[in-house]
């Protein structure tokens, strides 16, 4: 049977509804898989809540920040649900309006990951990103919005599968990897760096540096540099080797 491009054998259906929407996922069991990503191209990925991500390259991706932005009409919307008397269509009828409006946030962030994580998973054989302790930034009350508001979590949850399906390997830097303190030019390391200092100057050899893409630029080399191998295979496999099953692996680093 083919069905939505796929040919294969439906196993299962959920049926799931989001706000006044029906959903259908089913569940095809199928020999067809992505195309392969045959380019051996490294690249950093620095995670952000100013910019969603920043890439080794220089590529920046702002991010939709879809609650940000409608924020506002969810204040509104709510207050307008908490008036309405319990029980009556009026309240039936706020209660679909914000459930609509957090149906459509959900669904920009969702969007946004996938292309993005599609497109790292198509254009790099090797994607490095740091573990990230998503738990305890949303115990920030200061960071929990934007963190939530990026999806941290999901992106990466999305790059796991995508890059093994490609054939690619995703590397996940250890958190205590100081990749926004470490001049990317020369290797020296800083002090300290608040999150408040987006830009900094390195006192040995004077490079300017963007915060995010000089961590990216280290998340790259610390792929670049390393020996780590994953399931027996080199972080970069020769393009005739099948990839391994088990994509995502740490990175102990060595800290100056």
């Amino acid at each position: 049977m083919r069905l939505g491009g796929f040919s294969g054998k439906i196993m299962s259906a959920t049926v799931s509804r989001k706000a006044d929407k029906w959903f259908v996922s089913i569940t095809v069991d199928t020999e067809e898989t992505p195309p392969m990503c045959e380019n051996q191209a490294i690249v950093g990925v620095d995670l952000g809540v100013n910019r969603l991500a920043t890439l080794s390259d220089g590529t920046l991706i702002q991010g939709a920040k879809p609650h940000k932005a409608r924020l506002h009409r969810l204040r509104r919307l709510s207050r307008a649900l908490s008036r309405k008397q319990k029980g009556s269509k009026n309240r039936v009828k706020a209660k679909l309006k914000l459930a609509k409006l957090h149906a459509t946030i959900a669904t920009i962030r969702n969007d946004e990951l996938h292309k993005l994580t599609t497109s790292l998973a198509r254009q790099y054989g090797v994607v490095v990103i740091e573990d990230l302790p998503v738990k305890g930034m949303m115990a920030n009350h200061r960071l929990a919005r934007a963190v939530g508001d990026m999806g941290f979590h999901e992106f990466r949850r999305q790059l796991v599968y995508k890059t093994m399906m490609r054939g690619g390997d995703l590397i996940v830097a250890d958190r205590w990897f100081a990749s926004s303190k470490i001049c990317s030019k020369c290797g020296a390391k800083q002090e300290s760096m608040p999150l408040s200092i987006r830009e900094w100057t390195c006192l040995e050899c004077g490079s300017h540096h963007d915060r995010d893409l000089n961590a990216a630029k280290n998340l790259m080399k610390l792929a670049v540099s390393s020996t780590v191998t994953a399931c027996g295979e080199d972080v970069r496999p020769a393009p005739t080797e099948a990839a391994s099953t088990k994509q995502e692996f740490n990175v102990k680093a060595t800290y100056a």
